[in-house]
C-alpha cells in the first residue's frame, strides 16, 4: 500500500523505526541538504547517532553548466565522480574538470560555513546511513553513494521515505542495504507523498545540526 507523510519530521520518525530494526552498529547519519536534514535529524535522534550533511555539487559541461558530467561530493576527503564517457563527448578536458572542481569546492566550503558544519565525521571504516526526503531521478544520491564508497565506508545504507522502484533498483548496486518506505506506481513526484513539503530554509538546517550534537554528547556527571 502506498503511504503518505504529514511532513518530513513524520517521515523521518517512520524511517528511523524501520532502520532501528536493522540494528546497525555505531552508525553515522549523512543527510543531503536541505530537504534530507529534517528527515535525517529524526533518524539520528532515534539511533543516537551523529548527524552530518553531505553536500553534492554538479560538475557541468563546458558552455552547458546545467548538463552534468559528474559531481563533487564533500567530506573529510572530498570525492569527485566523473562520467568519463559523457565528459569526453562534450569535450571536457582534465584542465576544465579540475577548474570546475576547485570552483565547486569553494562553494561547498561557503555552504558549510553557513551551516556551521565542519565535517568532523569521516565515513572511512564506518557504517553510514545516507538520508534524503525522497528520490526522483536519483542523480544526487547516486553521486553521494559512489563517493562514500570511494571514501572507504565499511557499510552503506540508503534510507529514504519515498522513491520510484526503478531508482531504488539502480541504487541497490551502489550500497549494501536500502530502506524505502513507499514506492508508488505510478510515481509523480516526491512532494506528492507529503501533505507539507515546503522548502527547508538554511536557518532550519543550522538549528537541527546544532541540536543533533546532543545525541552523541557524553552524559554529564
Amino acid at each position: 500500500m502506498s503511504r503518505f507523510f504529514a511532513n518530513r519530521r513524520e517521515a523521518g520518525r517512520e524511517l528511523a523505526d524501520a532502520l532501528a530494526e536493522l540494528d546497525i552498529e555505531d552508525p553515522i547519519v549523512f543527510a543531503l541538504p536541505r530537504g534530507g536534514v529534517p528527515v535525517g535529524f529524526q533518524v539520528a535522534r532515534v539511533l543516537k547517532a551523529p548527524l552530518d550533511i553531505l553536500l553534492v555539487r554538479k560538475i557541468g559541461a563546458p558552455r552547458h553548466k546545467e548538463y552534468g558530467i559528474g559531481a563533487l561530493v564533500d567530506g573529510a576527503s572530498p570525492q569527485v565522480v566523473i562520467d568519463e564517457e559523457h565528459a569526453e563527448m562534450v569535450g571536457a578536458t582534465p584542465e576544465y574538470i579540475e577548474e570546475e572542481v576547485q570552483r565547486q569546492l569553494a562553494e561547498v566550503e561557503r555552504r558549510r560555513a553557513a551551516y556551521g558544519s565542519s565535517m568532523a565525521n569521516s565515513p572511512k571504516g564506518r557504517n553510514v546511513i545516507v538520508v534524503d526526503d525522497g528520490i526522483a531521478t536519483g542523480g544526487t544520491v547516486k553521486a553521494a553513494l559512489q563517493a562514500l564508497r570511494k571514501s572507504g565506508a565499511a557499510h552503506i545504507v540508503l534510507a529514504v521515505p519515498v522513491a520510484p522502484r526503478s531508482a531504488i533498483n539502480e541504487m541497490k548496486e551502489l550500497c549494501d542495504e536500502v530502506v524505502c518506505l513507499t514506492m508508488p506506481d505510478p510515481f509523480y513526484a516526491v512532494g506528492a507523498r507529503y501533505d507539507d513539503f515546503d522548502q527547508v530554509e538554511d536557518s532550519e538546517v543550522v538549528e537541527l545540526l546544532a541540536e543533533a550534537k546532543q545525541f552523541t554528547a557524553p552524559d554529564k556527571a
